[in-house]
């Protein structure tokens, strides 16, 4: 069996309602195609929900998807995986899914190969390696792996959307009605801001868990403030991204002095980037998103991870269907994987480019069974 097309895909779906809540006013807007930034929040954010899939096909006709965490500029690693990896796949065995990886992670070796686009890049074909993989040997992704600690992956709620902390508290108590016990709040709007909104919206269930994404909004000092204000919340869960993501010693110091589990890992795409923040002690829960590691490298993180002690807990934002279910599958073969995270937004959009629905949410999702990632790309839906 031999790759003979290597074909990308960049998506752009407009959502019922804009990832995370409604777009900011023109303080925070930029005039970038559309793109904007949320203060006190840093990245740029899109008002569509946009995604690179690549689609390897085989000798035999068989049909591999993977997916890029792109949601800006998709176009970007598309042209990594159209200019500098299609030479390298057309004609390769997809069967021989790591030394692929091997050899495709070091085409641009001193040139960052295994961060930023590149890295996307690389991980949206890893994934329709596996997937590929997968269907020709008639077995899902997560038996590859290895075997699945977990057939149904338990989750957790991540944002509520709404301007007010009135109007988030009844958004969680009507997540709390459908059995959720887990919400992930996105702050970093002040100290005393957070823990308020913290505190309402814990008021929604006795049992609820309650973590905060501060979006790498604090400075050191005012972290330690946050973390200790939640270290007093017996239904603080932990505390996601509270300091710029290039800062492990000040992470570092922070983890080192709180209870509440420090969480880091979306901006990191390989095991080398990992292990440092594992070796310096400045993370407790790790963070790998496949749509920017890929299966192969997130696998290699959590046996890393793991190797500290260190739970990982996938992260998803606004990756489509062939990412959720990629998610999915390496969230079964963790066995220290507390919940992979479920966005309500996202999951109103994913299934729009497949053939049929993911099933799952908002408590668990039920782990694909047929082969591959389990779920079919409708090319017809990508435009």
């Amino acid at each position: 069996m031999k790759i003979v097309a290597v074909r990308t895909h960049v998506v752009r779906l407009t959502p019922p309602e804009a990832y995370l809540g409604d777009r900011p006013g023109s303080a925070g807007a930029t005039a970038l195609g559309g793109y904007y930034r949320r203060p006190p929040w840093r990245s740029l954010y899109s008002d569509l929900f946009e995604t690179l899939l690549v689609e390897l096909t085989t000798d035999d006709g068989l049909v591999g998807w993977g997916e890029a965490l792109a949601p800006v500029a998709p176009e970007v690693p598309a042209a990594v995986v159209d200019r500098l990896l299609t030479p390298f796949l057309l004609g390769a065995a997809p069967r021989r899914v790591r030394p692929l990886w091997t050899e495709l992670s070091g085409l641009m070796r001193e040139r960052g190969h295994l961060v930023g686009h590149q890295a996307d890049a690389l991980a949206a074909v890893d994934i329709a390696l596996w997937d590929l993989a997968g269907k020709a040997l008639g077995v899902p992704v997560a038996t590859l792996l290895g075997g699945a600690y977990r057939t149904e992956i338990p989750t957790y709620v991540s944002g509520l959307p709404r301007p007010g902390d009135a109007e988030r508290t009844a958004l969680a108590r009507q997540w709390a009605e459908q059995g959720v016990r887990r919400i992930k709040l996105h702050l970093g709007y002040g100290v005393e801001a957070d823990l308020a909104t913290v505190d309402a919206v814990a008021s929604a269930h006795p049992d609820l868990k309650v973590a905060v994404d501060a979006h790498w909004a604090y400075d050191l000092a005012d972290a330690l403030r946050l973390g200790r204000g939640l270290d007093e919340r017996p239904h603080a869960w932990f505390l996601e991204a509270p300091l710029a993501p290039e800062d492990i010693p000040a992470h570092r110091d922070l983890a080192g002095a709180l209870a509440v589990p420090v969480a880091v890992g979306e901006a990191l795409r390989s095991r080398y980037e990992f292990r440092e923040w594992l070796t310096a002690r400045a993370v407790d829960i790790c963070q790998p998103d496949v749509g920017r590691t890929g299966i192969t490298e997130l696998m290699a993180i959590a046996e890393l991870a793991a190797a500290h002690h260190v739970p990982t807990a996938p992260h998803h934002s606004v990756g489509l269907g062939v990412a959720v279910a990629a998610g999915l599958h390496v969230s079964a073969a963790i066995e220290a994987m507390p919940a992979f995270e479920f966005q309500p937004g996202t999951m109103a959009v994913a299934s729009r480019i497949l053939t049929g629905p993911i099933a799952g949410g908002p408590v668990d999702f039920p782990l694909p069974d047929r082969p591959g990632l389990g779920v079919d790309v409708d090319p017809s839906r990508l435009s």
